[in-house]
């Protein structure tokens, strides 16, 4: 039984998986997006979001746990001032796991992982300026500018639009 197990051994020895695991994490970090399986997405999942909740307070402490998992010293830079900076008005909920099928070799369940953007980004980006309809005045105005035209054409003694009596 498995009974409170606490992670998915992922069917690696504990060196290989915390490698893995360290280096798509990273991938995460720098990308913002990548393709893997699912077990190995939730795992990403837990370890991500526990470092974009550290990299919303910028402190010596905080930037060395980060480090401690995180060798690049540029990906945990970007961690500390883009992706925790994003994120600060947000309680959780930082990736997002979106399915796209199995895998041609072994039918195993793929899916995308990717950051959430803040609400901020994602207000400025997914505002669409507003459709406008169909207007079909258009055409009603060029009839009536016609009509118009050759009423005020009878008035003024006109025959044709735009040709006047001539009158002598």
């Amino acid at each position: 039984m498995k009974h409170r197990v606490g992670f998915n051994r992922l069917s690696r020895k504990a060196s290989h998986r915390k490698a893995m695991l360290r280096n798509m994490v990273t991938s995460l970090f720098n990308y913002e997006k990548i393709t893997t399986t699912k077990a190995k997405a939730l795992e990403i999942r837990r370890i991500a979001e526990k470092m974009i909740t550290r990299a919303k307070v910028d402190s010596v402490h905080n930037r060395r746990m980060a480090a401690r998992y995180i060798w690049d010293k540029g990906i945990v830079n970007k961690l500390f001032t883009e992706i925790g900076p994003k994120n600060a008005n947000r309680d959780g909920g930082y990736c997002r796991i979106l399915k796209i099928g199995s895998r041609n070799g072994d039918a195993a369940e793929m899916v995308v992982i990717s950051l959430v953007e803040s609400d901020n980004e994602a207000e400025g980006k997914t505002e669409k300026p507003a459709k406008k309809k169909k207007e079909k005045a258009p055409k009603a105005e060029s009839k009536k500018t016609e009509t118009e035209k050759v009423t005020a054409a009878a008035d003024s003694g006109v025959t044709e639009v735009g040709k006047a009596d001539k009158t002598e």
